[in-house]
């Protein structure tokens, strides 16, 4: 390592150093500062105790032996977040990314240390998303705009037995505002810079005394960062974004016992691809450099860096077919409650979703049609759920049976080449997952309680691929039976002090890209079941009326983890599994405390250490894993002679330095570097009014940072954030 690595590598160690000692120290003095002012005056609780579902049970979210993090529909508004990628900025050890050939609709979730760098339908997420209790199964063309939200919950650690498959990771709940009685509609209005024009309308009533609906509907356009500089006619910008979003629930209510809540939904996006651009390697020995490629000459010849675009965020490609993205889903679903007496009940949720997207890269980058991959991808899944829940004396249950079918394909079709030549590249997919399960507490005593779960679950997968020799079929079958067990005990202080083991489960995957298949046409195959066990202990709740915090301890073991990994054979651009062993270990602390009446500071710090097994000889990393995730988020309220009053709010967000894929090896350069982001918002509301008017910043240092890196082995493909400055007014007004 020469001076100037070692320089900038002390660099990086200081600045981890410090931010660690300050967010450190601020956690340590946040308490004693908030226990020094409730010593000077006593006030009401400030601090909002959340109840959620986490557990498919009502709870204080200060109850739940779960590590969770939870966000009020209030809340989300007041922070300016608008979708999963902001929800992702102020999570401990979670980090949400976004690459999905290039597409800027997708949201790709990592809770410690384990997520999805792909999107194709022979890949599975490793944190599963669910929307009233409707599990997505692809997380690219959904609509992800946080209107009409009841809360979020996010569930950090394998959530195996309530949440089922795919949960190995983690789970984000988010829940909508069901339809009532109360008459109400908001309209809101963001007008900024890079374009900002965002629109939405929500409407309440009540048509009789026994039906009730809501309407969220909404507009959202922001501008692109950059340009095609080889396409004058491309429709949009580099990362352009426009997007028609609606949401219609219906409730029918008859009594107190039975109600049923039908919801359809429907979104569609249109923009420009993704910021991205390719890093060409050049040395002696790489295709692009050298102009051939497996002994014969590329039809561009040589190519340099010189040939991109100079700009990273403006883009050189030739392939007018890849410049525009576009997405679009849709849903129904019907949830059923019926109480069957004071003690049981039942609960039936329905649904059917569709969704697909139109994306793709050009890997080259260059006006040159070289490896040019303009892709189609669609999924249709149903499910049903149906659960059985009560209590009796100190016991409460929840339980259930739960079925899931999804069919999709992604296609890169004749216009999309390697070498200049045809490359045909269709994967289609059956999954059928059935499931049993059901979870036990027990109240020993008024402070103590005991619970645990268990949940069965057979999956099935049929899947084909077609690399242009010809379909090739595969099926497999995995069954698993998942488990946890967790004791919590409340202290004479109200803290609650926990203690659980939680196991999770995934099936195995089939290759995403089994360009193999030229050389062996029997690597077509999946891989094992994943299993993952979770030991945690965790202290939260209100130590006083003015501070709350949280803090878990954890430690994952993962097994037959499978890995992406990309590199470029022959035949195209080839993505296998690598499978480890994977162990997480690390702390969370989340914490809100009011100094004064009017000054409020909210604190989260994560801290993760990953060790993989060694694979033949090389040490893997786990990718897109920050070491160290923080936020610090100062908010004061005053209000003015005319009692009018103003609202301020800074956020600051960090996430370390990670990987992009699973090498750490210097030569591969996939390193992301850190980033800080810092928002500001400022909002205005009148003594005697209904709305509100708010002056808003967003990343307002205007910080770049990569999304994702992959290295091929000839290039590497670097693919950027599309979270630039913004700021503007955001108007609120209710009715």
């Amino acid at each position: 390592m020469n001076n100037k690595q070692n320089k900038n590598a002390n660099a990086r160690l200081f600045s981890r150093y410090n931010l660690i000692t300050a967010a450190v120290s601020l956690a340590i003095a946040t308490p004693l500062y908030a226990n020094e002012q409730a010593t000077e005056t006593k006030v009401e609780s400030k601090i909002e105790s959340i109840t959620v579902t986490a557990t498919k049970r009502s709870q204080v979210i200060y109850e739940v032996p779960v590590a969770i993090s939870a966000f009020s529909g209030e809340a989300l508004g007041k922070q300016g977040i608008s979708d999963l990628t902001d929800v992702g900025k102020f999570v401990p050890n979670l980090n949400v990314t976004g690459f999905s050939a290039g597409h800027t609709s997708s949201a790709n979730p990592f809770i410690r240390g384990i997520g999805l760098q792909d999107h194709l339908i022979t890949t599975d997420p490793g944190v599963s998303v669910y929307v009233d209790g409707v599990y997505l199964g692809r997380q690219v063309g959904q609509n992800w705009n946080l209107n009409n939200i009841e809360r979020i919950e996010v569930l950090r650690g394998p959530q195996g037995t309530l949440y089922g498959r795919n949960s190995i990771g983690g789970a984000i709940n988010i829940i909508t505002k069901e339809p009532d009685a109360e008459a109400v509609t908001k309209l809101g209005l963001d007008v900024g810079t890079r374009g900002r024009l965002k629109a939405d309308a929500f409407i309440n009533r009540a048509i009789s005394d026994t039906v009730s609906f809501n309407l969220n509907a909404g507009y959202n356009h922001r501008d692109g960062l950059g340009t095609f500089i080889n396409l004058p006619n491309a429709e949009y910008d580099v990362g352009e974004t426009k997007e028609l979003y609606g949401r219609l629930s219906v409730k029918y209510e008859p009594n107190e016992d039975f109600n049923v809540v039908l919801t359809a939904d429907i979104n569609d996006g249109e923009g420009g691809l993704r910021p991205y651009t390719t890093l060409i390697d050049e040395i002696p020995t790489g295709a692009y450099y050298t102009g051939e490629r497996f002994g014969s000459p590329t039809p561009s010849g040589p190519l340099r860096n010189s040939d991109v675009a100079a700009n990273p965020y403006n883009n050189a490609t030739g392939t007018e077919e890849i410049s525009t993205v576009s997405n679009s889903a849709n849903g129904v679903s019907i949830t059923a409650d019926y109480n069957l007496s004071d003690t049981y009940s039942t609960k039936l949720v329905v649904s059917h979703r569709t969704s697909e997207y139109k994306a793709g890269l050009d890997d080259d980058s260059t006006i040159f049609a070289l490896d040019h991959y303009p892709e189609e991808g669609d999924a249709d899944q149903t499910s049903v759920e149906l659960q059985l829940n009560g209590y009796f004396d100190e016991f409460d249950f929840v339980s259930g049976l739960y079925w899931f079918n999804e069919t999709g394909s992604n296609y890169q079709g004749e216009d999309s080449s390697f070498n200049g030549g045809p490359n045909l590249l269709a994967l289609d997919q059956e999954t059928t997952s059935r499931a049993v399960f059901v979870n036990v507490g027990y109240d020993v005593s008024d402070e103590l309680r005991v619970s645990g779960g268990l949940r069965y679950t057979k999956d099935k997968k049929s899947a084909t691929a077609n690399v242009g020799i010809g379909p090739f079929s595969a099926h497999d079958a995995w069954n698993e039976l998942s488990y946890d067990l967790s004791v919590s005990y409340r202290l004479e202080n109200d803290l609650n002090v926990y203690a659980s083991i939680q196991n999770g489960y995934q099936s195995g995957q089939f290759p995403a890209r089994p360009y193999c298949l030229f050389g062996d046409p029997t690597c077509f195959v999946a891989s094992e079941n994943i299993t993952a066990v979770n030991y945690e202990v965790g202290l939260k709740g209100m130590v006083t009326d003015e501070f709350s915090m949280s803090i878990a301890v954890f430690n994952t073991n993962y097994d037959d983890l499978p890995y992406q990994v990309s590199t470029t054979s022959e035949a195209g651009f080839d993505t296998s599994n690598l499978v480890v062993k994977q162990t997480s270990r690390g702390i969370e602390w989340e914490s809100t405390a009011y100094f004064t009446e009017n000054f409020k500071l909210h604190t989260s710090l994560g801290y993760i250490d990953v060790d993989v097994d060694e694979q033949d000889g090389v040490k893997p990393v786990a990718p897109l894993t920050p070491k160290i995730t923080a936020s610090i988020s100062p908010m004061y309220d005053f209000t003015l002679e005319s009692g009018a009053n103003i609202s301020t709010r800074i956020d600051y967000s960090f996430r370390d330095e990670m990987y992009g894929e699973p090498s750490s090896d210097p030569g591969r350069l996939t390193e992301i570097e850190s980033r800080a982001l810092v928002n500001f918002n400022i909002n205005f509301t009148p003594a005697e009014g209904d709305w509100s008017v708010a002056l808003y910043g967003h990343n307002i240092f205007d910080k770049r940072y990569d999304n994702a890196r992959l290295n091929t082995g000839d290039y590497i493909l670097q693919i950027m954030s599309n979270d630039a400055s913004e700021f503007g007014l955001r108007f609120k007004t209710a009715f």
